[in-house]
Parts: C-alpha cells; sequence; structure tokens
C-alpha cells in the first residue's frame, strides 16, 4: 500500500456495529476502517460473527447500534436492493446464481445496475436504450473474456461445475462496477490449485479495476497470502487486527483456532 493510499478517510468504515437476534450477541461493537486499494481479510472461527457482518454491509440485516459508512457516507438507510448505489458487490458462500439462466444472462443481472429505462423506452427501442445496451454488452464481453468464460458463455449455470459457477458469480459482482467487492468464502469447494489461482484472480482485480475487497474466508493459507490486513473475529468481538503476520503471531487468534491446554 502506498503512503497516500493509508492517508485520508477511509474507504469503509465499520464503527461500533452491534447485531443482537433476540437476546443473542451476534456482534459485539465491531470498528475497523478499509482503505482503498486493500485487500482486508475477515477470519475467525465458525459462529464468530463474520456473515454477519457481511450481511450487514450488504444491508441484509440492520445493526442493532453503530454506523456503517462507504466514502464518509452511512450506507444503513439504504434498501438490500439499492446497495450497489454505493458501490458495493457481493459474493454468496454458497454460490446464489440463477440456475436455468446462461452464463451471459446471469452477468447482464449485475450489469442491470447500472442502467435507466421505463417500459415505453424500452418498448420503442429509443435511441438511448439502443445505445445502453451496447454498451451493456460491452462491457458484459469484457467481463468474459477477462474471466475466461467464453467457452461458457451461452451455457445453463446449473450445468457447469462449481469451480466455473464461483467465477460466474464473481463476474455478475463485477459488472455492477463496484467500488468495494465482499467476497464471502470464494475458496470454499475447490481444489489447492483452484484455491492458488484464485488468490491470483483476487489481486489481477484489484490492481486491474482498482477495486478495494473484503474477504471472509477460512482458507487461511489463501488470506494470508493475498490480504494487506486482516481483523480477526470471535464470539461476535473484534479479537485482533494488523498485518496478516501480526494477527497470526497473536496469542488469542492463535487460542480462538486451536485451544489452550487447559482446555
Amino acid at each position: 500500500m502506498s503512503a497516500q493510499a493509508s492517508q485520508g478517510q477511509p474507504l469503509l468504515a465499520v464503527r461500533d456495529v452491534s447485531v443482537v437476534f433476540g437476546g443473542i450477541v451476534a456482534l459485539n461493537s465491531v470498528s475497523f476502517d478499509m482503505r482503498k486499494g486493500q485487500i482486508l481479510g475477515l477470519i475467525g472461527p465458525n459462529g464468530a460473527g463474520k456473515t454477519t457482518l457481511f450481511n450487514c454491509l450488504s444491508r441484509l440485516y440492520q445493526p442493532s447500534k453503530g454506523d456503517i459508512l462507504v466514502d464518509g457516507e452511512s450506507i444503513l438507510k439504504r434498501p438490500a436492493h439499492r446497495i450497489c448505489d454505493a458501490g458495493i458487490g457481493r459474493t454468496f458462500q454458497n454460490v446464489a446464481l440463477f440456475p436455468n439462466l446462461s452464463v451471459l444472462d446471469n452477468i447482464r443481472i449485475g450489469a442491470h445496475a447500472h442502467t435507466k429505462g421505463d417500459i415505453l423506452s424500452d418498448a420503442l427501442h429509443l435511441p438511448w436504450t439502443r445505445r445502453q445496451e451496447r454498451m451493456l454488452n460491452q462491457r458484459v464481453d469484457a467481463i468474459v473474456d477477462y474471466l475466461d468464460l467464453h467457452d461458457d458463455r451461452d451455457s445453463l449455470v446449473s450445468g457447469l461445475p462449481f469451480g466455473t459457477q464461483k467465477r460466474v458469480e464473481l463476474a455478475r459482482a463485477l459488472a455492477a462496477e463496484p467500488k468495494i467487492l465482499l467476497l464471502d468464502e470464494p475458496a470454499g469447494g475447490l481444489n489447492h490449485e483452484e484455491v492458488y489461482v484464485l488468490g491470483d484472480l483476487i489481486k489481477r482485480i484489484r490492481d486491474d479495476h482498482g477495486i478495494t475487497v473484503l474477504l471472509v474466508e477460512h482458507h487461511m493459507g489463501l488470506v494470508m497470502s493475498i490480504a494487506n490486513h486482516v481483523v480477526a473475529l470471535n464470539f461476535g468481538s473484534k479479537l485482533a487486527e494488523g498485518t496478516p503476520a501480526e494477527v497470526q503471531a497473536n496469542p488469542d487468534v492463535i487460542k480462538a483456532y486451536l485451544g489452550s491446554k487447559d482446555q
């Protein structure tokens, strides 16, 4: 990270966020910043609160207290279907595609997040709607080439291998042109070679497209090899924060993952 990228207002600011479900504290006053151009790894054992925090960021959950800001502006009044307007895109731990649509149509759904139209204009096929459609198709084609999905572009998603479906979901997220990309367990179900390729791809997306990445992942090898900064959660609270090396060496993190001798 450059000195310039590490200064000034954070791109994403999580401020004292708590989530309580019927008396169960899923998140307890969690705070951290993410700077533009970072790959930030969010780690923790099962039940640590990682997915709960992701669901707050994508507006599927409403925090019980605290705030979440993107470029200094709170996103908590935005409905989930308008979160892409704040520059946030995401993938899911369990692939959430439209299985009976083609790869191209799934990606187009992401690209349509930034299109405008109405029934009359679309029905009349006005010049501005045709221009918009051409631009959308160009963007989709570029993403298909970038993620090497050309051979599968017309295939139904349901018939594709799981690793390819993961790339399609990533393509759909990129089509919305996010500033922040939330990746929820992207290495889940992938073999060793696919995880290595995924790590290289995430870094290329950051470098080529200027997208900041927040990564929730159990695969510690992946997180520690690509993240600039790591936040560790346990039982809904922030356990540690720092560089990958600092977090890996933190005694509380080691205890959370491995347990202590007296347990």
